[in-house]
């Protein structure tokens, strides 16, 4: 089935967005938009700006708890993050991966990690990484009435096996590869599914080729819409992915106020009189 992606009427933005949106902004070419965010503060600007989902990546991580991939990520800490940016979400759809080593073993552990998730944290859905082999993992969460994102191409939970950060879907067979993952996890029940650093128009083609909404990241233009890590989109760091536009330069503002703090501390400029309260 291959959708419309012309526009055809003015967009219509839900006060709360539910997985059901996503399919009628996919067929009626409205891209959709897909950030991360790691606590109340962040998350609460993200959703004022009006993306459509927030993701409560695994990708905390990497981008804030200093570790170098998402492996050392636990349950623990994705319940407290993901509990944080759902008490500040009002209208963006919220979604939470499950981290690596808590749903692998089994259909049945990745079912019991998504309950514990839902019930601790007040999200909306799930993220998993994985296509066929993921598949049975998929079904049994959604048949809990739990909504399920797919992630397939670069998944960084198998980053050691992969050989790295990779471009995936390059090569002979590649494409019906990616293809297969992305019908497997449709067919399992997913509502999205993230294609991440392939080939764009490996990615187009497999858009064309599904049914529920394809979300990018290093996918190019041709998916229903696209998904960066916050951090990455707002500049914070001195290095972003090759994939990734940075609309502000955040970091280096936030260096610069803190700079201007601490001449203002020491030379005695600051506190003044009007940041001083009388007795």
């Amino acid at each position: 089935m291959t959708a419309n992606h012309t526009p055809t009427t003015a967009p219509r933005t839900p006060k709360k967005v539910r997985v059901t949106h996503m399919r009628a902004m996919r067929d009626r070419g409205e891209k959709i938009t897909m950030l991360t965010a790691y606590d109340a503060l962040t998350a609460s600007l993200v959703d004022a700006a009006g993306v459509d989902v927030i993701l409560v990546g695994d990708s905390i991580g990497d981008n804030m708890l200093g570790h170098s991939t998402t492996l050392p990520v636990t349950v623990d800490e994705m319940v407290v993050a993901a509990r944080a940016v759902a008490s500040a979400t009002t209208r963006a759809l919220v979604v939470v991966d499950l981290p690596f080593g808590s749903y692998e073993v089994s259909p049945r552990q990745a079912l019991e990690t998504s309950i514990r998730i839902m019930k601790s944290t007040g999200a909306e859905a799930v993220k998993l990484e994985g296509g066929v082999t993921r598949a049975e993992h998929i079904r049994l969460i959604t048949e809990a009435g739990i909504p399920v994102v797919g992630h397939v191409g670069f998944t960084p939970q198998s980053e050691n096996l992969l050989g790295g950060k990779r471009i995936q879907g390059r090569g002979e067979g590649a494409t019906e590869r990616l293809l297969a993952d992305v019908r497997a996890v449709q067919d399992a029940g997913a509502v999205l599914v993230v294609l991440e650093m392939v080939p764009g128009t490996v990615a187009a083609e497999v858009t064309a080729a599904v049914d529920i909404p394809t979300i990018g990241i290093g996918a190019g233009a041709g998916t229903d819409g696209q998904v960066l890590v916050w951090l990455d989109m707002a500049g914070m760091t001195d290095w972003s992915p090759s994939f990734a536009r940075r609309f502000a330069e955040i970091g280096r503002q936030l260096t610069a106020a803190a700079g201007d703090y601490v001449t203002a501390v020491k030379s005695g400029e600051f506190p003044t009189a009007e940041h001083t309260f009388d007795a």
